[in-house]
């Protein structure tokens, strides 16, 4: 595992001279693959992948040949053209100036909300990832400011204070016991201040559930070469295939969140009002959307406030 404390440096100390963010580039670059270099050459799900229901094993499903092919599924300039400034708007909307991203992935969001002028922080679990993003934002003129962290014991890998943590791609779903999401969001709301907000989003699990599987929109994964459905579903598991036009398949094992629940420990944690949407919008029937968006606000209204 990456050394979290050599590469918190970068979310303490701000971007300087073009010669210092070289230096940075390189320090973060070499820690990150060397850590990343740890992960296995193929997906580990033994014999009976069904039953692989734990949250730790995501260090074996984002292996480096998985990662490698992860902005195939996405599409950095369809995905910005699909979800458009929601996310940018409803953060400058609270004046919300200093942003955790806990689930970087490849960095496609904090590419995106440093472009749109704040001052971001770039976490996750995987080492695989962060060393992906990080190219990704260097490619594009950036130097990430990165944490490898696990959610469950963030503050004690970050610093400070945010205005805004955000959770995206579905990520809270790799968390499968209720004490790791309870203390992944209770983790979440401490490294906010006092009037922050949590943005985390989750696949509609619920039609899935109930329903069955159709994907009518491509609102989140706008590959349109890349297929992606689920293997298994039940009550403790969404396993998810991912299919590539080279022929190279993998899967991950997620919990399927419902929306309800996941509503009801977002209050249960601390946090004071929560506005759901469907794929970006406000009004939507319960079976349409591919993915719900969770807008949770920490800080306490009172009653006339709230009128």
């Amino acid at each position: 595992m990456v050394a979290a404390a050599i590469i918190a440096q970068l979310s303490i100390r701000p971007d300087s001279a073009q010669q210092v963010r070289e230096k940075e580039y390189r320090l973060v670059s070499s820690k990150i693959e060397a850590g990343s270099s740890r992960g296995g050459a193929v997906q580990d799900f033994g014999d009976q992948p069904l039953s692989v229901r734990e949250t730790n094993h995501y260090h074996e499903e984002y292996i480096h040949s998985f990662v490698d092919k992860w902005d195939e599924l996405i599409d950095w300039d369809a995905r910005s053209e699909s979800e458009g400034a929601f996310f940018i708007n409803h953060l400058k909307q609270r004046g919300a100036k200093k942003i955790l991203d806990v689930a970087t992935g490849t960095g496609f969001h904090s590419v995106r909300l440093i472009e749109a002028g704040f001052d971001v922080v770039s976490a996750d679990g995987s080492a695989a990832m962060l060393f992906k993003a990080f190219e990704n934002a260097r490619r594009r003129g950036h130097v990430l400011r990165t944490v490898q962290a696990d959610w469950r014991w963030l503050n004690r890998d970050i610093h400070g204070k945010f205005d805004a943590v955000v959770c995206l791609g579905n990520s809270f779903t790799h968390l499968f016991s209720e004490n790791d999401r309870r203390k992944a969001l209770a983790e979440f709301y401490a490294a906010l201040r006092h009037d922050g907000i949590l943005i985390l989003d989750q696949r509609n699990y619920d039609t899935i559930l109930d329903a069955g599987y159709s994907s009518k929109h491509t609102y989140y994964y706008c590959g349109d070469e890349v297929s992606v459905k689920p293997s298994h579903v039940d009550e403790g598991l969404a396993r998810f295939d991912y299919g590539f036009p080279d022929g190279s398949k993998f899967h991950l094992n997620m919990f399927p969140l419902r929306k309800a629940y996941m509503q009801r420990l977002l209050g249960e944690v601390g946090f004071q009002s929560v506005e759901t949407y469907g794929d970006f919008q406000e009004t939507h029937r319960e079976e349409q959307p591919d993915f719900f968006i969770h807008v949770a606000e920490k800080r306490y209204r009172t009653t006339k406030e709230a009128e």
